[in-house]
């Protein structure tokens, strides 16, 4: 068994469920601390996985990396990319109107200040959703932390309808915010196209960005590759998705005919993508048609 993955999947796991992890440590019966070191890798026993299991409503299966894993929630999610990314070599990725690992430090600070002012609308639940909106922002962070050290070479296809979308809305497009709010969100959506722009006409080393000005893919994936494995992630969930949004499906999978299907589907679109300067030129249009006269 490989521990360092079990851990990684528990840890996400146990996200996604919501339990704090002194309250899976004591329906165990072990400390918090075992708890954590299981989840850094300690061996752990299969009695243990078993009782894990059921505590987190999943099959041991799951945890044992065997089959497929499925999340409810954005941060289960999130958690599983942030650790495949920690290793990856490659990045192909078709996505919605960002590739979030290339966006800019607005785009992270306008989402910041979305879930900030959602969290102070929850009500009752206000220190639920700032501890949700925390949980969240630091994950996202970890993952630019380690992007920005490893360097994998990304290849990323953005939509033009989605870009469309985005430029209408903003970012956080579908979280109730306050009028102010929602006006930096759409200043900051130009901004981030207009970053997007000149990556595609920069071509930057291990950055290669695709338009796909008519196709309209019906979900978002990417398929992560390190020197030893290869794991396709199919997400319902945009980057700018509130933790507490209305729950989907994500898929993990380490199955090679899936990824094989993925990857055929991911070349057939990059064959019909714009890139480099037209591609640029197209997203500057878009900006243009969008913006307030």
């Amino acid at each position: 068994m490989r521990f360092t993955e079990i851990g990684q999947q528990l840890r996400a796991y146990r996200l996604e469920s919501g339990l704090r992890a002194e309250e899976i440590a004591a329906r165990l019966g072990v400390s918090r601390a075992a708890l954590y070191r299981y989840e850094k890798g300690e061996v752990i026993k299969l009695d243990t996985i078993q009782r894990l299991a059921e505590l987190l409503k999943i099959s041991p299966l799951s945890l044992l990396g065997i089959g497929v894993e499925y999340y409810n929630r954005p941060v289960g999610y999130l958690e599983r990319a942030r650790q495949a990314e920690e290793t990856a070599e490659q990045i192909l990725m078709l996505t919605g109107p960002t590739a979030y690992l290339t966006t800019s430090d607005s785009y992270d600070q306008a989402l910041s200040a979305s879930f900030e002012d959602a969290a102070e609308l929850a009500g009752g639940d206000r220190l639920a959703a700032r501890a949700a909106t925390e949980q969240i922002l630091g994950i996202l962070a970890a993952r630019k932390r380690a992007y920005g050290l490893r360097k994998p070479n990304i290849i990323a296809m953005v939509t033009a309808n989605r870009l469309r979308a985005f430029l209408d809305h903003g970012v956080a497009g579908g979280v109730a915010l306050p009028d102010r709010t929602r006006r930096m969100c759409r200043e900051v959506a130009a901004v981030e196209a207009e970053h997007i722009a000149q990556m595609m006409e920069a071509e930057p080393m291990g950055l290669q960005f695709g338009l796909l000005p008519q196709a309209t893919p019906s979900g978002a994936f990417k398929i992560i590759r390190a020197r030893d494995r290869a794991t396709l992630m199919v997400n319902p969930f945009p980057t700018d998705t509130y933790p507490s949004a209305a729950p989907g499906v994500a898929m993990i999978t380490a199955a090679d005919e899936a990824i094989a299907a993925h990857q055929r589907v991911a070349e057939s679109f990059w064959r019909a993508a714009v890139k480099g300067s037209t591609a640029a030129a197209a997203v500057r249009q878009l900006i243009a048609e969008r913006r307030p006269t």
